[in-house]
């Protein structure tokens, strides 16, 4: 009889042993501490089984003795194709995941891709986003990691952990790494998407020289290393031995908490909450429902209305967990109404992205990041000694790029991910960045961070409203970004994505447009806009000299303007297509126009060239931003 390993999903707190065999395993009775009850309920989707997930051997297993006392059972198996791996891990449908050792055969070739000592007796983290899928993937993951000889992993309770609280808990617990179960802000359950990627041990995503690696041996692995130990028990915090292996249950909010109280003045923040001043948080059933109440409620004295969709779900309540204009379209309706509260904010799938919304009024994440980066040495304590230097993604807008020249700090423009920021934060040249998708962070972890940006915007009100009185006008959101502009300037920004394009035929647009770039030549007029110049941007890392190609077809034109053309990777089927469109605007008495009407030749322009339609026959964007 071929040996099975089955991971049953945790409908009860009942461990029980995983493995039949025609070999007598006799799995070691483990010494379970169980220091709380779980706070966080079940949330189980109406149609969720008891679903049977299988690693099976595709010949006769073999059985192990480990010096640890457990028993290691090394698997075999056949390389299965799709599983080339990127900067965000590997993303797929849930039931690509499901398949007969597809996820088993990742986590092997990750262990296989690592330096033995990166790993071998050491610190691990697991956690994820609450999606469905976590539960299994979870219990795959801790047998995996303790065949292959890790000596402790601290998991999430309920295997949840939101993207910057892995990253924070890896850098406090000086862990080797981690495992994050999140496809991030697509959607979720049986029928969407789900994905895992690793983080070393700066916190920071695994670079494409271990991607790349583990994409290698995905085509070759031939065995899975998994322990004989039973299904761990994630709903309550505590410390599982299983011989000289570890599982410790933590608090997801613990230790992120502390964090954000070590960068912001919480007492500043409550203080405006005291005031005449209304909050709302929308989780979209995301992770960060786990945060939203320990950390706005409890700490900072919000009123428990301030939370809205702050239960974790499966299926995210049947949301897409993307904190834009048109997903989050229920918060900016109430933002936008006529007796909408002052201050808004929103989170997504996995906790790193963020929307910024004061009443009536939209922060695009280009100016945000801008905006942080302005203020943060008089409002956030963490930069009281100034910033070292500002970055951007290359798509994102150049207002960044005006507070660094202003304030005489270093910059830098780098390709789309976050990794390309951990490098230069790593080398002690990076403190605030951000990314137009609605990514913000700092070098307090090295992921972007949503709840951190709604901190430091909150922050940044209350810094200046900090002398006024109850009953008093306060500085609005849009006061803060009016001033910004009339500082700095305006850059009119908009992004148009085209969400599971057919691949060929996105591919056959990005082709064309690389191909007109080769002819193009400054000067040369496209309407009533003149060439600087058009490239497929190359990045260098100033750091370890790593040469990042073919990251975005820009045209950069004389006054400024510029469109910018990338397929995304970030979701589980097809290709998105996102088209960015920028212009500077110094007139103050130009700020208050609508982007869609002043970026409009603009786009006109980027939809023609691109020959969008004619090539993909899309006629209409899925988001506009």
């Amino acid at each position: 009889m071929a040996l099975s390993l089955r991971l049953h999903t945790l409908l009860s707190t009942t461990s029980r042993p995983s493995f039949s065999s025609n070999a007598t395993l006799t799995p070691p009775t483990p010494s379970i501490s169980l220091l709380s009850s779980s706070p966080f309920p079940h949330h189980h989707l109406p149609l969720r089984t008891s679903h049977s997930l299988t690693v099976k051997a595709t010949s006769s297993p073999s059985t192990v003795a480990d010096p640890k006392g457990i028993k290691i059972n090394l698997v075999p198996t056949k390389p299965i194709e799709g599983q080339k791996t990127g900067t965000s891990g590997l993303r797929k449908k849930v039931k690509v995941f499901q398949q007969e050792n597809y996820l088993a055969n990742w986590i092997q070739a990750l262990f296989d891709s690592l330096p033995p000592e990166d790993y071998k007796d050491g610190l691990l983290v697991l956690g994820g986003d609450g999606r469905y899928f976590n539960r299994e993937a979870a219990q795959i993951i801790i047998k995996i990691a303790a065949g292959n000889g890790v000596g402790k992993i601290l998991v999430g309770k309920e295997g949840i952990l939101s993207t910057p609280a892995v990253s924070a808990v890896i850098r406090k617990r000086k862990a080797n790494g981690g495992f994050i179960m999140s496809a991030s802000h697509n959607p979720g359950g049986p029928d969407y998407d789900w994905g895992i990627k690793f983080n070393y041990s700066s916190g920071q995503p695994a670079p494409e020289s271990i991607t790349d690696k583990i994409y290698g041996n995905t085509l070759s692995i031939s065995q899975i290393k998994v322990a004989d130990i039973a299904d761990v028990d994630l709903s309550s915090v505590g410390v599982i031995n299983y011989g000289n292996f570890t599982v410790e249950v933590i608090d997801p909010v613990t230790d992120y908490l502390e964090l954000m109280e070590n960068v912001f003045d919480f007492q500043l923040i409550k203080n405006l909450l005291k005031l005449d001043f209304r909050f709302l948080f929308d989780a979209m059933h995301a992770v960060t429902g786990a945060y939203a109440k320990p950390i706005f409620v409890d700490k900072l004295g919000a009123t428990p209305d301030s939370i809205t969709n702050g239960v974790p779900l499966e299926d995210f309540g049947h949301g897409h967990p993307d904190p834009n204009l048109t997903y989050a379209k229920d918060l900016v309706d109430v933002l936008f109404s006529t007796n909408g509260p002052d201050f808004g904010a929103a989170s997504d799938g996995d906790g790193d992205r963020n929307m910024i919304l004061g009443k009536g009024f939209f922060v695009t994440p280009s100016d945000s990041v801008a905006i942080i980066a302005a203020n943060a040495q008089e409002a956030i304590p963490y930069f009281k000694s100034g910033p070292k230097g500002l970055a951007r993604s290359m798509p994102t807008s150049g207002a960044l790029d005006r507070v660094a020249e202003k304030l005489k700090l270093p910059f830098f423009e780098v390709p789309t991910g976050w990794k390309f920021f951990g490098n230069l934060m790593d080398a002690g040249k990076l403190s605030i960045c951000g990314e137009e998708s609605f990514g913000t962070g700092s070098d307090h972890i090295r992921e972007k961070d949503g709840i951190w940006a709604v901190l430091a915007w909150l922050s940044i009100i209350a810094y200046r409203n900090k002398d006024k009185k109850p009953g008093e006008k306060l500085v609005s959101v849009a006061d803060v970004v009016k001033e910004h502009w009339a500082t700095y300037g305006r850059n009119f920004f908009s992004r148009y994505d085209y969400e599971e394009c057919a691949s060929e035929d996105a591919n056959k647009m990005i082709n064309h447009l690389r191909e007109l770039i080769s002819q193009s030549k400054p000067g040369e007029k496209f309407g009533n806009y003149a060439l600087k110049f058009a490239d497929d941007f190359t990045y260098t890392d100033p750091v370890d000299g790593s040469v990042a190609s073919k990251q975005g077809v820009r045209f950069v034109f004389t006054d400024g303007s510029r469109i910018i053309y990338r397929l995304s990777g970030t979701g589980s089927a097809g290709a998105t297509i996102r088209i960015y469109i920028e212009q500077y605007e110094p007139d103050v008495s130009k700020h208050d126009e609508d982007a869609q009407v002043a970026l409009k030749p603009l786009i006109d322009l980027a939809l023609s060239v691109s020959k969008l339609k004619e090539l993909t026959g899309r006629e209409k964007p899925t988001v506009i931003t």
